[in-house]
C-alpha cells in the first residue's frame, strides 16, 4: 500500500469515528418536534392539543383564566352561560396560561366553579400569542377558518349589576349571523398574564 493510500485510509477511519460519535451524541439530546407536530397547548393529562384544529370547522372561543384571579373567577357563571347559549355553534375552551398552575390545581378549580368546559394548559404561551391575550379573564374568538376575529373583555363591567354591553356575546352573534363584527377588540380588565 502506498503512502497516499495509507493517508486516505486513515482519513476515512477518522471520519467514520467522527460520524459514530455524532450519532451517539445525537441520541443523548432530546428530540426536536417536527414543525407540523408543534402543539399550541396541552390537556390536563399532558396530551398535546391544538384547539383550532380540534374544532372541526366550528367557531372557537378561548377564555383565558387563572385559578387565583378573583375577577376571572367572578366570570365563571357568565362563561358557562355563554358556552351553553352557543353550544353546537362554537367550541369553548378554558385556557390556563400560568405555568405554575398544576393540572391537579386546575382540576380542583374546574370542580369548585362547576366548569363543564375543556381546559388547556398554555405554559409556553402559544395560545396567548395567537390570541393576543394579556389579561385573565380575556376572550378570543376565532372563525371557522381559524382567523382571530375578536379579542378582549367578556363585557364592560367588573360589577355584574353594571353590565350594559357584552362584547363577547355581540361578536359571537354577529359572526354566527354572517354579519361584520363591529368591535373586534375591547380592553380587558382583571389579572395580568405573566409573560414567559
Amino acid at each position: 500500500m502506498t503512502k497516499a493510500q495509507e493517508n486516505r485510509l486513515g482519513l476515512l477511519r477518522a471520519l467514520s469515528c467522527g460520524l459514530l460519535m455524532l450519532v451517539a451524541l445525537r441520541s443523548l439530546l432530546p428530540a426536536a418536534a417536527a414543525p407540523n407536530e408543534r402543539s399550541f397547548a396541552e390537556d390536563l393529562h399532558g396530551k398535546a392539543v391544538d384547539p383550532l384544529a380540534a374544532s372541526s370547522g366550528h367557531v372557537v372561543v378561548l377564555l383565558f383564566v387563572r385559578t387565583d384571579c378573583p375577577i376571572s373567577n367572578r366570570y365563571a357563571p357568565e362563561v358557562q352561560k355563554l358556552s351553553e347559549e352557543f353550544r353546537g355553534q362554537a367550541d369553548f375552551w378554558l385556557v390556563y396560561p400560568d405555568r405554575n398552575e398544576s393540572a391537579s390545581a386546575i382540576e380542583s378549580h374546574l370542580e369548585a366553579f362547576h366548569y363543564a368546559l375543556a381546559a388547556l394548559r398554555d405554559v409556553h404561551h402559544e395560545l396567548v400569542k395567537r390570541a393576543q391575550a394579556t389579561i385573565t379573564p380575556e376572550a378570543a374568538v376565532f372563525d371557522s377558518r381559524g382567523k382571530l376575529v375578536y379579542h378582549g373583555r367578556i363585557d364592560n363591567s367588573k360589577d355584574e349589576a353594571g353590565v350594559n354591553s357584552s362584547e363577547l356575546r355581540d361578536a359571537m352573534e354577529a359572526l354566527l349571523a354572517g354579519k361584520p363584527i363591529t368591535k373586534t377588540t375591547a380592553m380587558a380588565f382583571g389579572c395580568s398574564i405573566k409573560r414567559v
